[in-house]
């Protein structure tokens, strides 16, 4: 995969060996330092890898709970394995490599690794901002047509969305690297712990933002329209639960929903703040890497823990996988 990302941005890699009038020749890219004190830096690690074990077992464990149960072949759930991977992608290009800079006591990372890491991470979270607003469509068909769900549900169709979310995941995220590494760079010092859109904008030598600036309008586009499209399927999920006569259809229609609107809330919340801090950098001086960390780490830690905290389905499929099938009436 990072051979490949290579490959997306070798045609703007020669760039870096340029000489250019009044700018600098990039090779390599300067990381923000964790601490310049040895015992917080261990600390930092110590804590990176016990958050990074958690966020692999708990994504797995969905994915092979889910791949294993057969009452959990569902469409929800098979969006929610494409959020899983997801997960697991975008912090598998932040932690490890933070985590091997600290420990060496280094803030350097090359060219290509900058252009591969900022490529994949964007691509795992624009795909994971289309599951979820497909999910938010299969909660929508569900709840207000459920006699129609399993005609417009097919199989055949939730591959199909699925699908076209990792190509617009992919496609989005080349668009962004290959035109951020078109660019030509006046310094080499990133004020974040990983290479990350922003920041390497703020880079940018003088005139040459107008072209992402474009790209910049188009990605808030897909976010703004994302965001319209869960909103106004929630507001007609909440007006179909609320007509219900029954007390408990209301209930077990709210019990499908409540996850899926936290771990959005949860996404959408945290990527405002990392954008909040962006725009108003003098706010809290350190608010804007603590934000940046939230939005890329946090929503992979929490979401399987939403999603299999009240749900029984998933609470039988895990005794289940354990070996303790006398467990699955309780």
């Amino acid at each position: 995969m990072l051979l490949f990302a290579n490959m997306c941005i070798s045609f703007s890699y020669s760039r870096e060996y340029k000489v250019l009038s009044n700018r600098t020749s990039v090779t390599h890219f300067v990381l923000l330092e964790v601490s310049g004190n040895r015992e917080v830096q261990i600390l930092y690690i110590i804590l990176c890898l016990i958050t990074y074990v958690f966020i692999l077992v708990e994504n797995l464990l969905i994915i092979l709970l889910v791949a294993a149960s057969s009452y959990l072949h569902s469409p929800m759930y098979f969006f929610l394995i494409n959020l899983s991977i997801g997960d697991l992608g975008c912090t598998s290009f932040i932690i490890p490599k933070s985590v091997f800079n600290t420990f060496m006591n280094s803030t350097w990372i090359s060219y290509s690794e900058c252009g591969a890491q900022m490529f994949f991470i964007l691509f795992f979270l624009t795909t994971n901002l289309f599951i979820l607003t497909i999910m938010a469509y299969d909660r929508y068909i569900a709840i207000c047509y459920p006699l129609h769900f399993a005609s417009i549900m097919k199989w055949s169709i939730c591959l199909q969305m699925a699908g076209w979310a990792w190509v617009i995941g992919f496609l989005h995220a080349l668009l962004h690297t290959g035109n951020i590494f078109s660019m030509p760079f006046c310094s080499n010092t990133i004020n974040q712990l990983f290479c990350e859109v922003p920041q390497l904008i703020k880079l940018f030598c003088p005139g040459s933002y107008l072209n992402e600036t474009w790209v910049l309008v188009f990605s808030s586009c897909l976010g703004v329209g994302c965001l319209s499209f869960i909103i106004l399927s929630y507001v007609w999920i909440f007006s179909t639960v609320l007509r219900m006569p029954s007390v408990g259809r209301r209930e077990k229609a709210f019990s499908t929903c409540i996850p899926h609107l936290i771990v959005v809330s949860l996404f959408v919340g945290n990527s405002f703040l990392a954008h909040f801090a962006y725009l108003m950098p003098n706010f809290l001086p350190s608010l804007e890497e603590l934000c940046t960390i939230l939005y890329t780490v946090v929503p992979s830690l929490m979401n399987p823990i939403i999603y299999s905290m009240k749900n029984k389905d998933v609470k039988v499929a895990f005794w289940k996988f354990l070996g303790w099938r006398h467990l699955d009436k309780k």
